[in-house]
């Protein structure tokens, strides 16, 4: 699949040129951060890992640019915490700093 990407999302098209899957981002923090808002992937394609893969190529992209994320869409939430290797990107919020150091 070649994914598409303009500025603020990755993106697949269908044949006809109609949306299919799509992940959206937004420049936080002054520029630093990153935060992936939307994620949507046609009914007829779920289940063969394309949300995934969109998610994928923002991490890259955030590595690419030194840039942390802050998953906000359910999705990307729930693939950041699938996946310890994006660790490195993810951006803490002050609520999660906060409790980090209360637990120590």
């Amino acid at each position: 699949m070649d994914f598409q990407h303009e500025h603020g999302r990755y993106f697949l098209t269908g044949e006809e040129g109609q949306l299919t899957a799509e992940v959206t981002y937004t420049s936080i923090d002054d520029g630093h951060s990153i935060s992936i808002d939307h994620t949507f992937v046609d009914p007829s394609l779920r289940g063969q890992g394309i949300a995934g893969r969109l998610v994928k190529l923002v991490v890259d992209h955030a590595r690419r640019h030194q840039l942390k994320i802050e998953p906000l869409c359910t999705f990307a939430r729930a693939e950041f915490q699938r996946r310890p290797e994006y660790a490195d990107v993810l951006r803490h919020t002050p609520t999660e700093l906060e409790q980090a150091k209360e637990n120590k």
